[in-house]
């Protein structure tokens, strides 16, 4: 009877012990630890991303037109000799070329007093037309004189305007021959290149299937893999409406604004052309979507406990996508820890 007694006290206590055992088990089951972030109105932008190298807008590589002695000049910036990288106005004279031979086989001076002259004769022949002393022809060939002496005095003046190399836009220095100074050069050498690039343009190519969504006007983010950090702001500037039956793409042209000059020509870059764009809607993580036969779920925190919702999607990006339906704002989303739930499990807040 004792026997019995004491099996009968171990069964009931291996009871008891297994019940605690199972109530906290389920409790440690069910207090989920997850991190949660309350539902704001956000932005979302679909973007279609591609690269290439970025181009001066304006590039110009300026020759010698006539031979002379060489002169590198001084920037007014600096009071210096100007250099690869200086900035140069429009108009302004970077380099200048001597030859005094040159000069007086213009003769302008001359040029510019048959000038005065004609001018004066043509004002005479006039006075005394209207009065009767020459006649038409004589009139006409005193103004086809002056006409000449205007010609022949301007391209005297084009003519000295050669011995200078004069900056045809704003821009910067890119490549500056060296030449010791005095020394004579040739026409029709290479003295100096110039580049305006506050505003770029990138080359772009896209696949056929995103002919009907990309259209000029677009807004445009561009970064350069150098400078990660640093986005600059473009636009489609203009596509084409060709399909290459090669490599079933097409071209574009994209214009970007560079004020900083941070971005330089030949950079290779990574721009991403904003197809749509929604304003405050509700959007999540990519990543915290579960995929089943029922369709896009994504777990809510109610009272202490996981609560599941389905899903409709809008708009995504490379990390977000917009719910149209399913979630509204405040709700507490579930974005880590959401792996192992179900609909009801109890669960811990932890931020």
């Amino acid at each position: 009877m004792k026997s019995i007694r004491i099996l009968m006290i171990t069964i009931a206590f291996g009871a008891i012990v297994s019940c605690n055992n199972q109530n906290q088990s389920e409790e440690t089951e069910l207090a989920v630890p997850v991190s949660v972030e309350d539902i704001k109105p956000q932005t979302i932008r679909k973007i279609i991303n591609t690269t290439g190298t970025v181009n001066a807008t304006f590039e110009a590589e300026l020759s010698s037109k006539v031979a002379g002695e060489y002169n590198l000049l001084r920037n007014p910036a600096t009071g210096s000799l100007f250099k690869l990288g200086s900035k140069v106005k429009a108009g302004q004279e970077i380099i200048k070329l001597e030859d005094d031979e040159y000069v007086n086989s213009i003769a302008i001076e001359s040029k510019r007093l048959n000038l005065e002259i004609s001018e004066q004769e043509y004002e005479k022949q006039k006075s005394l037309y209207k009065k009767g002393g020459v006649t038409l022809r004589e009139l006409r060939n005193s103004e086809i004189s002056l006409t000449n002496a205007k010609y022949e005095y301007e391209i005297a003046k084009i003519k000295l305007e050669d011995m200078k190399i004069v900056a045809p836009f704003s821009g910067i220095i890119v490549d500056l021959p060296y030449y010791t100074p005095g020394t004579r050069v040739a026409s029709g050498v290479l003295m100096a290149s110039l580049m305006s690039y506050d505003k770029m343009y990138m080359e772009i190519n896209l696949p056929e299937k995103n002919l009907a969504d990309v259209k000029t006007g677009q807004k445009v983010w561009v970064t350069s893999y150098t400078l990660p950090d640093d986005t600059l702001q473009g636009t489609v500037a203009d596509l084409s409406p060709a399909i290459s039956t090669e490599t079933r793409t097409f071209k574009g042209n994209i214009s970007i604004n560079n004020p900083g000059l941070n971005l330089r020509p030949g950079m290779f870059v990574k721009a991403g052309i904003i197809i749509s764009k929604k304003d405050n809607v509700i959007v999540i993580p990519k990543d915290i979507v579960v995929s089943t036969s029922r369709g896009k779920l994504v777990y809510i925190v109610e009272r202490s406990a996981a609560r599941e919702r389905r899903i409709t999607t809008g708009i995504e990006n490379e990390g977000m996508i917009e719910v149209i339906d399913g979630l509204k704002f405040n709700d507490r989303l579930v974005v880590k820890g959401f792996e192992t739930l179900r609909n009801g499990s109890k669960v811990k807040v932890i931020r």
